[in-house]
C-alpha cells in the first residue's frame, strides 16, 4: 500500500527528469555537472514524498555525497514546505531548518521558497513568518531561482516580475533569477552576460549578485572562466563578490567546501573561502541587531564595502 501511495505522489506532484533536465542544451562536463546538481535537489524532493517522516528523511539525505548534499536539503525543504501547505497541522519546514537542516539552513530555506513558487503560493506571507531576519529572505531567491528555471520564456525572456512582490521581494526575486541563469546558460559566462546585459540597468545588480551565488556554490568553471566572469560583470562585481562571499559561508557552515566555491572566493572576494566567511559573519552581526524589515538587503550593501573596498573602474578592474 505505502508503495502505491508513494507511486501516486510522484505522480500528482512530483518532478519528472525530462522537466528537471530540459534546460540542458548538451551532455558536456558543464551540462552534466549542472544536471547532477538539479537532479541531486529533485531527488531529495521526492525522498519527502516517498517517506517524510524525520529520521528515515535525514538518514538518506545524508547518504548523498558530502559536496552534493546540499541541494539535497533544498529539495527535502521544497518537500516539506509543500506538505505544510497542503496539511497545514505542524510546521515541518520550520522543525527541519530548527532541527537536522540547521547546518543546511541557506539551502533550505531557498528550496522552502521553490515550494511555494511550483504551488502558485505567495510567498511574503510565507517569509513574513519566519523568525531569521536575514535567512528569511532566501525564500524569496527560491521563488525566483524557480520561476527562472522553470520558466524562463516569461521571468528571463520576457523579464517579466510577478507584480504581487514589494519592492525588496522584488530584488531577491531578481537575485534567484540571476542563479537559474548560470543553469539556463550552462554555465557559459559570455552568455551569461550577454543574457544579463539586455535586462533593465535597475535589475542587473541583482541579477549579477544571483549570478555570484550559481558561480560560487555551483562552479562548474576554471579559473580563467571566473576571472572572465568577473570582467563582464563590470560595475557590479561587489555584487558578484557578495554572492560569492555568501556561498563560502554557506558551504562552510554545512562542512561541504568544494575546489570550486574556494577557487570563486579567492579571485571574486580577493580572499580564501575561509575569510570571506568572517566577513559574512561580522555583517550577520552588523545587522541582526538593528531590527531593520530588510536585513539582507542592508547585509549585502554592508559585505560589498568590505569586500572589495576600492575603486572599482568600469572594466571590473579593481584600483587600490
Amino acid at each position: 500500500m505505502r508503495s502505491i501511495v508513494r507511486k501516486l505522489k510522484r505522480r500528482m506532484i512530483g518532478v519528472s527528469d525530462v522537466e528537471a533536465t530540459g534546460f540542458s542544451r548538451g551532455n558536456g562536463a558543464k551540462w552534466q555537472h549542472l544536471k547532477r546538481a538539479v537532479r541531486t535537489a529533485v531527488a531529495g524532493y521526492h525522498l519527502v514524498l516517498d517517506d517524510s517522516r524525520p529520521a528515515t528523511l535525514v538518514a538518506r539525505l545524508d547518504e548523498v555525497d558530502l559536496a552534493w548534499r546540499g541541494y539535497a536539503y533544498e529539495g527535502a525543504a521544497m518537500g516539506l514546505t509543500g506538505l505544510d501547505c497542503f496539511v497545514p497541522t505542524r510546521d515541518r519546514f520550520g522543525e527541519y531548518v530548527e532541527g537536522p537542516a540547521r547546518q543546511h539552513a541557506y539551502m533550505a530555506h531557498i528550496g522552502a521558497g521553490e515550494a511555494l513558487a511550483r504551488l502558485r503560493r505567495r510567498p511574503e506571507p510565507f517569509l513574513n513568518r519566519l523568525s531569521h531576519p536575514v535567512l528569511r529572505w532566501l525564500v524569496m531567491d527560491g521563488y525566483g531561482f524557480h520561476e527562472g528555471f522553470f520558466r524562463p520564456d516569461r521571468h528571463i525572456i520576457a523579464q517579466q516580475v510577478p507584480g504581487h512582490l514589494s519592492p525588496n521581494a522584488r530584488r531577491i526575486f531578481d537575485q534567484g533569477i540571476g542563479r537559474s541563469v548560470w543553469f539556463i546558460a550552462g554555465a557559459d559566462v559570455d552568455d551569461i552576460s550577454s543574457i544579463l546585459r539586455v535586462f533593465p540597468a535597475h535589475r542587473r545588480a541583482d541579477l549579477w549578485l544571483g549570478v555570484g551565488v550559481g558561480c560560487g556554490y555551483v562552479g562548474g568553471i576554471s579559473a580563467d572562466e571566473v576571472r572572465r566572469l568577473q570582467r563582464h560583470s563590470g560595475e557590479h562585481c561587489r555584487q558578484l563578490a557578495v554572492g560569492a562571499a555568501f556561498v563560502a559561508k554557506g558551504r562552510i557552515q554545512a562542512g561541504n567546501l568544494t575546489p570550486d566555491t574556494a577557487m570563486s572566493a579567492e579571485i571574486l572576494c580577493r580572499r580564501s573561502a575561509h575569510d570571506a566567511a568572517v566577513l559574512v559573519d561580522d555583517g550577520f552581526a552588523a545587522v541582526e541587531g538593528a531590527r531593520s524589515t530588510f536585513a539582507y538587503g542592508e547585509l549585502q550593501q554592508t559585505l560589498a564595502g568590505w569586500i572589495l573596498p576600492d575603486t572599482v573602474g568600469a572594466n571590473g578592474e579593481h584600483h587600490g
